[in-house]
C-alpha cells in the first residue's frame, strides 16, 4: 500500500478473515511525528483486480498523540461483494492533518464555544472555485456577529502563506458574483446557522502558481480558531475573496449532509 511523506499510513489484510463471501478486513496505521496531537483525515481509493478505482473512502482519525501510532480498520462499505479487497488494492489519495484543538468537530457534537464552524466540499466550474463556510449555533444562548470571517492562509506545514490578498467581498473575483450589499448584523438563536464563503479563480499566467492547503478560520476576531483544508489552488491570481456572514435561510443548518 502507498504512503505519504510526513505521515506513516500502512495497511495489512487480517489473516484468516477474508472469505469468498466478501472482502478481507484491511487495517492501517497512522503515526504522528509531531510534538502535539493531530487529527488526520485520510482519503483512500479502493481498486479492483485490474487496478481501476472502484470507490473512495474518507476516514478521520482524531487526536493522535505526539509521537504515537494508532491502528484503525478501514471501513470499505460499498465495495463490490465479489471483489477481494486487500492491502495491495488500497491507495492513499490524500492525507490532511490539523492540530486536534483546531479540528472541526464532528456532526452531533458541539464545542465549548457553542459555535460549530465547518467548510463544505465546495464547487468548481470553468476555473472558478467556491467553498462554503457554515457556522451553526449549537449552544444554548443567542449569538450575534457582523462582518467577515477572519482568515489565515497556511501551507502544508501550517506556516503562514504570504503574498495573497484577501478581499472583503467577491466583486473582485471574475464570475464569482458580488455580495450585493454591505455586511449586516446576524443574530443566531440556538439551532440557527450563518453562511459565508471563499471564492477564487484557478488562473495561471506569468509567475509561480500558489496552492494553499489549509486555512485557519475564526468566525470573528477573538473567536476560537478552526483549521479547514479547502486546498486553494489560486494559480497566479494572488487573490481570495471572502463573503460576509449572512443568515442561513435554507433551513439546512445542522442537517446538512456534509455537516
Amino acid at each position: 500500500m502507498s504512503q505519504r511523506p510526513g505521515v506513516s499510513v500502512t495497511a495489512d489484510s487480517l489473516p484468516g478473515v477474508g472469505t469468498s463471501a466478501g472482502p478481507c478486513v484491511v487495517q492501517y496505521d497512522v503515526t504522528n511525528p509531531g510534538s502535539e496531537p493531530f487529527t488526520y483525515t485520510i482519503t483512500f481509493s479502493l481498486m479492483d483486480e485490474q487496478g481501476r478505482a472502484m470507490s473512495s473512502v474518507e476516514e478521520t482519525v482524531a487526536s493522535v498523540g505526539a509521537g504515537k501510532t494508532v491502528r484503525r480498520t478501514l471501513d470499505h462499505g460499498g465495495y463490490p461483494a465479489d471483489g477481494a479487497l486487500d492491502a495491495g488494492r488500497v491507495r492513499i489519495l490524500d492525507v490532511e492533518r490539523v492540530p486536534s484543538d483546531e479540528a472541526p468537530v464532528p456532526a452531533g457534537t458541539c464545542p465549548a464555544s457553542g459555535l460549530r464552524l465547518t467548510a463544505d466540499q465546495g464547487d468548481a466550474a470553468m476555473g472558478l472555485r467556491v467553498v462554503g463556510l457554515h457556522l451553526e449555533n449549537c449552544g444554548d444562548r443567542t449569538y450575534s456577529l457582523e462582518g467577515y470571517p477572519v482568515l489565515q492562509l497556511l501551507d502544508a506545514e501550517h506556516q503562514p502563506v504570504d503574498g495573497i490578498e484577501i478581499l472583503r467581498g467577491t466583486e473582485g473575483i471574475p464570475m464569482a458574483g458580488g455580495d450585493g450589499e454591505a455586511p449586516r448584523p446576524v443574530t443566531l438563536r440556538p439551532g440557527e446557522a450563518a453562511v459565508s464563503g471563499l471564492a477564487w479563480r484557478n488562473t495561471t499566467e506569468f509567475g509561480e502558481a500558489v496552492t494553499v492547503p489549509y486555512v485557519r478560520v475564526r468566525a470573528e476576531a477573538g473567536s476560537d480558531p478552526v483549521m479547514v483544508a479547502p486546498h486553494l489552488d489560486l494559480g497566479t491570481t494572488g487573490e481570495l475573496g471572502v463573503r460576509a456572514w449572512r443568515k442561513d435561510e435554507s433551513g439546512s443548518g445542522a442537517g446538512r449532509p456534509d455537516a
